[in-house]
């Protein structure tokens, strides 16, 4: 082999790695900054959200933290009513939950015989499903949300361990609103859910 053709070997390599180098930190940048996957092993958000999907969780959209701490470089829009969000388990932060915010900083929310109330009005919530006549958290409040804090629930209100058992999520531990499904398997039948992969998440 010729020196030439030696130097051009090298130089390829060389442009691969860097090349590889580069989209490994691009990588990263996007997944601490801007979206990260994360996938659904319990059924707290059915039907909304089945088991076996795979999310892209947006994490720009409420603003952008230092990487390792729960301070932000920037806040962005707060989250809303409806918003389901992806954070950390109050009680153990190494854990990642998923659930939809029903009250926000300064919400009045109450539950009676299983129907949410918000600042004194029903709430109309046709997302949610029942699957038990009775459960400990069937009744509540009033409460309000304090600052800086939201009220999170599962869809799946009779089998959802949430805000009504572990109490309020700081902002500070929101990773990210939900935005799409990227892969959905159903491992009862073994096959992908074709139809769910793609779609928003809401």
């Amino acid at each position: 082999m010729s020196e030439l053709s030696e130097i051009k070997k090298g130089s390829a390599l060389r442009e691969y790695a860097e090349a590889l180098v580069w989209a490994l930190a691009l990588a990263l940048v996007i997944r601490t900054f801007v979206v990260q996957s994360f996938t659904i092993p319990s059924g707290s958000m059915l039907q909304t959200i089945q088991i076996g999907d795979y999310l892209l969780v947006n994490k720009f959209v409420y603003g952008v933290k230092i990487p390792f701490t729960n301070k932000y470089l920037f806040r962005g829009e707060d989250p809303k009513v409806g918003d389901i969000i992806v954070f950390e388990y109050p009680r153990d932060p190494d854990t990642d939950y998923i659930k939809r915010v029903v009250g926000v900083p300064g919400d009045v929310l109450e539950m009676k015989d299983k129907k949410l109330y918000r600042n004194g009005q029903p709430v109309q919530e046709d997302y949610v499903q029942h699957t038990r006549r009775f459960t400990e958290y069937d009744n509540f409040g009033p409460i309000t949300v304090p600052a800086d804090s939201y009220f999170a629930m599962g869809d799946n209100r009779d089998n959802s361990l949430d805000s009504r058992d572990w109490g309020f999520v700081p902002r500070s531990a929101i990773h990210g609103k939900a935005w799409r499904y990227y892969w959905s398997w159903d491992s009862s039948t073994n096959t992908p859910r074709w139809s769910r992969i793609g779609r928003s998440v809401h």
